[in-house]
């Protein structure tokens, strides 16, 4: 495993059916970029400051992965790995082809 990558990746919804696979320091800052000002609080900084020293190589991805996942459990959308992974498998299991 590289140091730029979490060692497992975590899940989070992003909307009611949207889940992403956040696998990095830099997965998790494009998401917290995204996130709400009006929601960002002190677990907010600190994830974002943990994975930014990740990025950077100040700190291990283990650090950042661990304070993403904090504030993911905190603001409620952390989503099970193996419901993520079934998701995702039903999803790939298409043509990719509307069906009419």
């Amino acid at each position: 495993m590289s140091s730029g990558t979490f060692s497992s990746p975590l899940f989070v919804r992003r909307a009611a059916h949207i889940v992403q696979e956040i696998a990095s320091p830099a997965d998790a800052i494009d998401f917290l970029n995204e996130w709400p000002e009006d929601r960002r609080d002190r677990i907010y900084e600190a994830a974002l400051r943990a994975c930014f020293d990740a990025y950077n190589g100040r700190k291990p991805a283990s650090a950042a992965r661990k304070t993403f996942f904090r504030f993911a459990k905190q603001v409620a959308i952390l989503e099970d790995a193996t419901s993520a992974m079934q998701w995702l498998a039903a999803c790939m299991s298409g043509s990719g082809k509307a069906q009419v």
